[in-house]
Order: C-alpha cells, then structure tokens, then sequence
C-alpha cells in the first residue's frame, strides 16, 4: 500500500510518489525580462477586491507586470511567459501587521507553474495564451488572450536606461519591503459550503536585477462576455472597471530571480 513519506514533496496525483528534489531543481530563474505598468486607481473600488484583514495602501496602487521566464532551473531549463496584477496593501493580522502587494491573479502559459503554485504557495494563477514579447521601433509590447479573446495588452515606450548604481538602491530599499501577499482559497468539495482551505499567505521571492530602464506604459483591459471566456470574463470585467486614474513610470528589467529562499519560506501569516 501506498505511503506518504516524511521531508518529502508531493503534488497531485500523490500516490506516484514524490517530485524530485535536488541540485538541478532549485528556485532560480537564470533568464528573466520583466515589463511593469503601475497606475493610481479608484481607493473604494480596489477595496472591494480585498479579502479583510488586507487594506488598500498609502496610495491605490495597481501594477500589472510581464515576466519572460527562461532558463527555470526546477523546469528542467525551460520556461514561461506570465502576465500578474498586484495591488498595494497594508495586511492587518491579529499577531503581525505588513505593508506590501497582493495578488489579484496571475496568468500563466504553462500548467506546470500554475499548479505548484496553487497547491504549494495558494496563489491565484490560472491559464492563459501569453506569447513572448515583441520589440518594435523601441517599443515593448505583450498582451495575453484566453478561447482566442483578449485579455489585455500592454505597451510600454520611450525607454530610459537606469544607472547601476540606483538599480542597486532599489533593490537594497525593496529588501526590507518585499512582501508579495494574498489568499489562499480552495473551495470545498463540489464547491459549495466552507472552504477547505482558507488563509492569507506571503510568498517572498528575490529579483536580481543587471538591466532597467523607465518607462511610459500604457494597457487596455477587454471587456468579455461569459460566452467569449466562460471561465474568467468577471475576473477580466472586474480589472478592466478599475480606472487608471493616472499612469505612474512603468519599467522594464532583466535579471534573474530566485523563489526559493530559506531564510524567508512561504508562509501563512498571522
């Protein structure tokens, strides 16, 4: 008969045995190429996304970001393409209180990432058609679609390359402000009645970053119907309602980046 062994890390179907753990799986993405677009957006809309004890931030802040993954070392080298939005929030806990982003969705064009990291980190990442990005007369473009509808498309223009030595302050000042949050919901069996799994969660990553430049960005949200995209159409619908209020400088970055750090596990919070 089957048996679960201890230390060891298991995805559905389980009974196979675990995954495999080892040198050539770590958490390192060698080759990534990011396009970030962040806008201030309605405070009270934006809250009605928010699950409590999260609130929206100092400012209302929506960044939707496109991530070329490649070289994905526990991918055995390959790679994929994601499309996220995040918000800024203030998590309010009983026992800790954390200023950071939370996740409102991530596409991804890979079903392998999508499941790891619903099981593994309770994120909400679900499927789409992401292509890889197009460069055109300095001009970065990506967009994703899903049932051969558009989802969203994003372009980003008049690049200005960033200095080594203020990419460096970035990332020494996003050390101690890096928390990626969000909710962790899995519904009961059949769908109905109280979840199986419900609770907030922080899943730190780090980015090292060799390239950037400052942008203006610029994005437009489809807006579907249920019979073009039956499965996400009120996720879409709802992005596309919040209003960019005003554009903030939009980035593009390459570097790479590793999501599996010990001194800093992904974990519920309290």
């Amino acid at each position: 008969m089957f048996t679960l062994e201890p230390n060891q890390r298991y995805f559905m179907p389980a009974h196979f045995g675990p995954t495999y753990i080892g040198e050539k799986s770590s958490g390192v993405y060698r080759d990534v190429t990011v396009m970030a677009i962040s806008y201030i957006t309605d405070r009270e809309k934006l809250a009605a996304h928010l699950p409590a004890p999260f609130a929206v931030g100092e400012e209302a802040v929506i960044t939707v970001y496109y991530a070329c993954n490649k070289q994905v070392d526990w991918l055995a080298g390959y790679g994929y393409n994601m499309i996220g939005v995040n918000a800024s929030v203030v998590y309010q806990g009983e026992k800790e209180q954390l200023t950071g982003t939370y996740s409102l969705v991530i596409w991804e064009n890979l079903t392998d990432p999508i499941l790891v990291g619903r099981e593994a980190q309770g994120i909400p990442k679900i499927y789409a058609d992401i292509p890889d990005h197009n460069i055109n007369s300095d001009v970065w473009r990506c967009n994703a679609s899903h049932f051969g509808h558009k989802i969203i498309d994003m372009s980003l223009s008049n690049l200005t390359q960033v200095t080594d030595d203020d990419i460096a302050a970035a990332q020494q000042a996003n050390e101690s402000s890096d928390h990626p949050m969000t909710w962790r919901f899995m519904p009961a069996i059949g769908g109905f009645g109280e979840p199986a799994l419900n609770e907030m969660v922080t899943f730190p990553s780090r980015n090292n970053i060799t390239e950037a430049w400052i942008a203006d960005g610029e994005l437009e949200w489809a807006s579907l119907t249920w019979e073009q995209n039956p499965t996400q159409y009120h996720i879409v619908n709802a992005l596309q309602a919040l209003p960019v209020v005003s554009y903030l400088p939009a980035l593009v970055t390459r570097g790479s980046a590793n999501l599996t750090l010990p001194e800093r596990w992904t974990r519920t919070l309290g």
